[in-house]
């Protein structure tokens, strides 16, 4: 697990997070992309492992009263990313705050609120991309449900940020 960047919009709200979470891979090929560029290349091109996790999740938690989210790719790719405003559904998220190089996405639901910052800090290499996830839990339902996501979740963000690096390089 990696540090929060201090610039990062996200670290404001880890204060009185019950998780949260930040992994990090440099994109050699980062040719100027937003966050939300990034978020996107990465949710439209998961594999189908990552999508038959998700379908699985659904199916396991709506019998427990969390809703169904859907697949995380279930985004148009061919809309244009700069239409896309605050409020709007994007896959699984909802957009909450969008600049050059940060996008934070998220859900709530009676359980728990999970956003998610995509932030991206370009160097003389390339760029540096940080995925942060943070949680609050709202009941008991919630702390049992983090229990089991916990881990699935701190194998599954570094390995998709290893993907989209690769899908960069091969660009």
């Amino acid at each position: 697990m990696d540090k929060i960047p201090n610039s990062s919009l996200i670290k404001l709200y880890t204060q009185d997070a019950d998780f949260y979470d930040c992994f990090s891979s440099d994109i050699d090929c980062y040719r100027g992309e937003t966050a939300l560029e990034l978020f996107m290349e990465l949710v439209t091109r998961s594999p189908e492992w990552f999508n038959f996790l998700m379908s699985l999740r659904n199916k396991i938690v709506s019998s427990f009263g969390l809703k169904d989210l859907g697949a995380i790719g279930a985004v148009n790719p061919q809309r244009n990313i700069k239409n896309i405003e605050v409020g709007d559904r994007v896959g699984i998220f909802t957009l909450y705050k969008n600049t050059q190089h940060e996008v934070i996405l998220e859900d709530k639901d009676k359980h728990l609120n999970v956003k998610v910052s995509f932030y991206v800090t370009p160097n003389d290499s390339g760029a540096k991309l940080h995925a942060t996830t943070v949680v609050h839990l709202n009941n008991t339902f919630g702390k049992w449900y983090m229990f089991f996501i916990k881990p699935v979740h701190k194998l599954i963000v570094p390995t998709l940020l290893q993907r989209l690096r690769k899908l960069k390089e091969r660009r």
